[in-house]
């Protein structure tokens, strides 16, 4: 899950965009360590609808789930423009296996705090397949 530091209007949009271009968000939780870890602060910039592209680190929101916006890896671009989100860390759930599809309404451009950097790609799948 990803907490904005800046606050969020909903709109009437099932899924609300971001409310400005560039938004500092904070993560909350695991499911993207290695990539990010809790208490991180990551530098992301508003996306179009349709142009995350599989591999990109995203901050996204399920319509079955609007209130909730989360940080994940997309897995692949779905027709319509939808996304299909896993986050990095297996053990963790809360992604598109558990809430459907997604729409991917920010890029996580850098981590800002506490080690900044651009992130990585995905970690090696230790299972193998």
């Amino acid at each position: 899950m990803i907490r904005p530091d800046t606050s969020e209007r909903a709109g009437s949009s099932p899924v609300p965009p971001l409310p400005s271009a560039w938004v500092l968000a904070r993560v909350s939780g695991p499911s993207m360590t290695p990539t990010v870890r809790h208490g991180d602060r990551l530098l992301v910039r508003r996306l179009r609808p349709g142009t995350a592209r599989p591999g990109d680190v995203v901050l996204a929101r399920f319509p079955s789930r609007p209130d909730l916006l989360v940080v994940k890896r997309v897995a692949r671009v779905l027709d319509g423009g939808a996304v299909d989100v896993r986050g990095d860390n297996p053990l963790v759930t809360d992604d598109s296996r558990a809430y459907g599809p997604a729409v991917a309404v920010g890029r996580v451009v850098a981590r800002l705090r506490p080690r900044p950097g651009r992130l990585g790609p995905a970690p090696a799948d230790p299972g193998g397949s």
